[in-house]
């Protein structure tokens, strides 16, 4: 441990991962390694047939290839860390390494929940408004649109990092695979009601905003779609936003499973709460990403059969 008056001399941090159950590192280290893999490939694939596919070239598949790029950032950000933490007795990561990949996590987090939204928000405009869809979603529009995701992130996390890691420490060992910034935060010997303060005002901006911007939108588009008096024409105008809904549900559902289920009040259950926290942190971290290229390859028949001309062509090339 580092004591209150060690902080300033602080040079790393030991990441405490799956210390105390060695038997579950290298089972995990294949599986976290093979979803590892399929996260880049998948949203490596998405990233290829929207850039090289010019049938494609659209505002809803722009935003998705900015999507499958902010997925492989932000496992990349932590991924490569759990894995190396599995494999090394112990598990250190220096103090500005620290600072570096919790700046990334957060960022990444924080643009993915302002770019949904810019997804909901071009679905909405394309199903509600579709006259007018071609001029309200230019590439004046929506390259703005996705460039300030981006940048909403960034400062945020800028924001949070800095104020996290300017604070006195009272010892070195985070209690996660990561460092993230709650973990972190535990470790303070001072008063981080600032702390606390800003990261409500952040979960209010990039959560609640964009979670109540999304409802309100699909309550139109639901609404719209209703109208259509055609069986067949519904199918089609819901079947352009299913995959956004879908990846919707599956991010901010696990979200709330993450920090909105109750914690265990009994003591002697305390390490196995603590395990199963860690435990859908991690997969939290790798299965979002996992699922978005495959819930798009699978319900947008665009993206379908983008990719399906993209292997025949590689095939047969």
């Amino acid at each position: 441990m580092v004591s209150a008056n060690q902080t300033a001399s602080l040079t790393e941090f030991v990441l405490l991962g799956l210390s105390a159950h060695p038997k579950l590192e290298k089972t995990f280290f294949v599986l976290i390694l093979l979803m590892y893999l399929v996260i880049l490939l998948g949203n490596g694939v998405l990233i290829l047939v929207t850039v090289s596919n010019s049938h494609l070239h659209m505002p809803m598949y722009f935003f998705l290839g900015n999507l499958s790029f902010l997925d492989i950032c932000y496992t990349t950000s932590s991924v490569p860390l759990i894995l190396d933490s599995f494999l090394t007795p112990r598990k250190t990561i220096s103090f500005s390494a620290c600072a570096v990949q919790m700046f990334l996590s957060f960022a990444m987090g924080a643009t993915e929940c302002v770019l949904l939204s810019m997804m909901a928000f071009d679905r909405y405009v394309a199903i509600c408004n579709p006259l007018r869809y071609p001029v309200v979603m230019s590439k004046a529009t929506y390259m703005p649109m996705a460039a300030s995701s981006w940048v909403a992130g960034s400062t945020a996390s800028m924001v949070q990092t800095s104020l996290a890691m300017r604070l006195p420490f009272c010892g070195d060992i985070i209690n996660h695979f990561t460092c993230e910034i709650l973990a972190v935060l535990k470790l303070a010997c001072a008063d981080i009601s600032v702390n606390v303060i800003s990261m409500g005002v952040t979960n209010v901006i990039f959560l609640g905003v964009p979670v109540l911007f999304i409802s309100f939108s699909y309550v139109f588009i639901i609404t719209t779609i209703l109208r259509i008096p055609s069986a067949e024409g519904r199918k089609k105008a819901f079947s352009t936003c299913s995959a956004h809904l879908t990846v919707v549900i599956v991010f901010y559902g696990t979200i709330l499973f993450m920090y909105g289920k109750p914690k265990s009040k009994d003591p002697l259950g305390a390490d196995k709460q603590d395990l199963a926290d860690k435990l859908i942190s991690l997969f939290y971290g790798v299965v979002t990403p996992m699922l978005n290229p495959i819930i798009y390859s699978l319900r947008n028949k665009d993206v379908k059969a983008a990719v399906r001309n993209l292997v025949f062509q590689k095939r047969f090339a």
